[in-house]
């Protein structure tokens, strides 16, 4: 009797340490697993950056079309209030004058000037009639770059103000 009793305990022992050692063993994870884990999130993430980048450009460019709005009326109301449009966006008083890619706005006043003094420089669209009979004013896009044809390359990614303010977007959209 007292023989089984000891190696019930031994056994009870045993089973004890074995299922501890299990216990230890299940809290780590191996190398594959973690190497499989890091190789998943990389691809999500190569997957969403596209989307998280043009959510960005989206919203730069819904910012541009804002603040060139606010700027058009301001400019508009410059004129009612003195008869005429400000020869500079500074004279606006206006705390920010860059877009979100970090250029200055371009500002052209075309209302009362001879054409032949802002020949080429006012924008014109595909059929090379002016977008505006007041003023132009724009954003340079993410190049940097402008002409004043809508149909050139470099202004594809500008965003305009045509048709004296009815249509506030990229130059491509007109």
């Amino acid at each position: 009797m007292k023989t089984k009793w000891r190696l019930t305990i031994l056994e009870s022992n045993f089973l004890h340490s074995l299922t501890f050692r299990q216990k230890q063993q299940k809290f780590g994870f191996t190398f594959i697993e973690v190497l499989l884990v890091v190789a998943i999130l990389a691809t999500l993430l190569v997957v969403a950056m596209p989307g998280f980048e043009r959510m960005a450009e989206r919203a730069r460019i819904s910012q541009a079309c804002s603040d060139i709005a606010i700027m058009g009326n301001k400019i508009t109301d410059h004129f009612v209030d003195y008869g005429q449009y400000p020869e500079t966006l500074e004279e606006l008083d206006l705390p920010k004058l860059y877009d979100p890619y970090g250029f200055a706005y371009e500002y052209l006043v075309i209302f009362g000037k001879d054409k032949n003094e802002i020949n080429g420089k006012w924008r014109k669209d595909r059929f090379l009639v002016p977008l505006n009979y007041d003023f132009d004013l724009y954003s340079v896009g993410k190049d940097g770059e402008s002409v004043a044809p809508l149909t050139a390359k470099a202004s594809h990614d500008d965003i305009i103000r045509a048709n004296n303010g009815r249509f506030i977007d990229l130059a491509s959209k007109y």
